[in-house]
């Protein structure tokens, strides 16, 4: 899945979960909810939670990032090679914390249908942001 962003900035996933704290993502094509709509969804596992939170922090400061870059160059072959560095951090990210795209895309899309788990991922998004904000990727 490719995503289009106003500004330039391609990435080919975790674009979705730049809409969990409200931030602009327009134009995002989005996958269906686990082919479930309307209906309960699987469990999230507090695991899984905690890994979709470091990827969707790590995936913040990539497109802090990326997205100034992308922004000023009018080249389209540095562009491609901007999208492409921060797509591999975003794969980096992903792998790290042994995530696919669809199990983030699935986890996102639990945590924007249910206002419990999203309290607490936002909760949790605060701490792990107050916990890596000393550290370097």
């Amino acid at each position: 899945m490719i995503t289009r962003f106003p500004g330039k900035i391609t990435f080919a996933f975790l674009a979705i979960g730049w809409a969990l704290l409200g931030l602009d993502a327009r134009g995002v094509a989005q996958q269906p909810p686990g082919g479930q709509p309307g209906s309960a969804q699987t469990k999230v596992s507090d695991n899984e939670l905690r890994a979709f939170v470091k990827v969707y922090v790590e995936t913040q400061k990539i497109r802090q990032e990326y997205e100034p870059p992308l922004q000023k160059t009018r080249d389209p072959d540095k562009s491609r090679s901007i999208e492409n560095e921060a797509n591999a951090e975003l794969k980096k990210s992903l792998a790290k914390e042994n995530l696919t795209v669809a199990q983030y895309n699935r986890i996102f899309n639990e945590v924007n249908n249910d206002e419990q788990l999203r309290k607490k991922i936002l909760k949790l998004v605060e701490e792990e942001r107050q916990r890596s904000s000393g550290r370097s990727r």
